[in-house]
C-alpha cells in the first residue's frame, strides 16, 4: 500500500501580492472621483439654468404685454423686451424710437416688420434702415441680419432685422464695443420718393436675446450700466452766496427725485452682469481631471519601464 504524501501548507502571501492589494485598493477612490465629477459636470450648468429659468419665469408672471408706442426721439422710446414688442402707426418721412436693456454676456437681434403704403399711392422703391444705439447713443455695428432693405413698389411688407455684438461687460474708453445698458432702435426710411412723403405705415418691433457662453467673459466690470434717467438736470449758475440750509434741502429734493423716476429701461431678468456661474468652470474642472489622470497614467508608464 503505497503511502499518501503530506499535506503541504498554503503559501503565505508575499511581499509582491501584498504590494499589488494595496494598490488597487489605492486605486478604488480616485477612479470613484473621477467617475463621479464625470457624471455630475456634465448636469451642473442644465441643473443650475432650469432653477434660474424657474425664477425668472416666477418673476415675469406680472409683465406688460401691451405693444409700446414708439417715440419721436431718444427721450422719448417707447420701452419694449424679450416679452413685449413695439408698434406703431406713422407717416413715411418720421423717425421711430424704441429702447431696450442688454446685459452683459447677451447677443441681441432686433426685428422690425413694416407695412407699407398702399402701392396704388407709392410713386417707386423706397429703402428702409433700423439703426441702434447704445445708452451713449453711439451707433453699434450689425453682425448679422438686414439691418437695411429696399421695398419694391408693390411690396406690401418689409422685414428689417440687426443683430449685435456680444454685449461686453468691460470695455476700454477709446473702444467702441457693446456694454450693458440701454439700446435704441431707430427705424426711418433713408431713401424714399417725394410723392410718397406722409404717407401712413405701420411698423412691429420685437428684440430677443441668447447667451453667448464663457468665451464672451473677460474680468472687468463696469461701475454701472449705461441707462439714462428721465429726470433733467439743474443748472449750474456758479454763485457761492446760498446758505447751508439751502444747499441740504436741495440735496433732499434730488434724493427724492431720484427714487420717484425710474431709469428709462427696467433691469434684465438675469441682471445687466452675468453671474459667477459660466461653462468656463465646467471646462475647467474637466480640464484638471483630464490632466490628473494623464499624469497618473505617464508616472505608472515610465515607473514600469524603470
Amino acid at each position: 500500500m503505497p503511502t499518501p504524501l503530506p499535506l503541504l501548507p498554503f503559501p503565505a502571501p508575499g511581499p509582491a501580492t501584498t504590494t499589488t492589494a494595496r494598490r488597487h485598493r489605492r486605486r478604488r477612490p480616485a477612479l470613484l472621483a473621477l467617475l463621479t465629477a464625470a457624471l455630475l459636470l456634465p448636469g451642473a450648468a442644465p441643473a443650475l439654468a432650469d432653477s434660474h429659468e424657474e425664477d425668472s419665469g416666477s418673476a415675469t408672471d406680472t409683465t406688460d404685454t401691451t405693444p409700446a408706442a414708439a417715440g419721436t426721439d431718444f427721450r422719448s422710446a417707447g420701452v419694449i423686451g424679450e416679452d413685449r414688442t413695439g408698434s406703431a402707426v406713422a407717416v413715411s418721412g418720421d423717425y421711430l424710437y424704441w429702447t431696450f436693456p442688454a446685459g452683459a454676456g447677451r447677443q441681441i437681434t432686433a426685428e422690425v416688420s413694416v407695412t407699407l403704403p398702399d402701392p396704388a399711392l407709392r410713386g417707386g422703391a423706397a429703402t428702409w434702415q433700423v439703426d441702434l444705439y447704445d445708452g451713449l447713443r453711439r451707433r453699434q455695428p450689425c453682425v448679422g441680419g438686414e439691418p437695411a432693405a429696399t421695398a419694391d413698389p408693390s411690396a406690401a411688407t418689409l422685414e428689417l432685422s440687426c443683430t449685435l455684438p456680444v454685449i461686453r461687460p468691460w470695455a476700454d474708453s477709446w473702444e467702441n464695443d457693446p456694454l450693458p445698458g440701454a439700446y435704441y432702435l431707430r427705424l426711418t426710411a433713408t431713401e424714399l420718393p417725394e410723392e410718397e412723403l406722409g404717407l401712413p405705415f405701420e411698423a412691429e418691433a420685437a428684440v430677443s436675446s441668447r447667451a453667448a457662453g464663457g468665451s464672451a467673459d473677460i474680468g472687468g466690470r463696469l461701475g454701472a450700466p449705461l441707462v439714462l434717467t428721465s429726470r433733467a438736470g439743474s443748472l449750474d449758475t456758479g454763485s457761492t452766496d446760498e446758505s447751508s440750509g439751502s444747499e441740504e434741502n436741495n440735496g433732499a429734493e434730488d434724493e427724492q427725485g431720484e427714487e420717484a423716476v425710474p431709469a428709462t429701461v427696467p433691469e434684465p431678468e438675469d441682471g445687466w452682469f452675468a453671474g459667477w456661474w459660466t461653462d468656463r468652470w465646467a471646462w475647467t474642472a474637466a480640464g484638471g481631471l483630464l490632466a490628473a489622470a494623464a499624469a497618473i497614467a505617464g508616472f505608472r508608464l515610465v515607473r514600469r519601464r524603470s
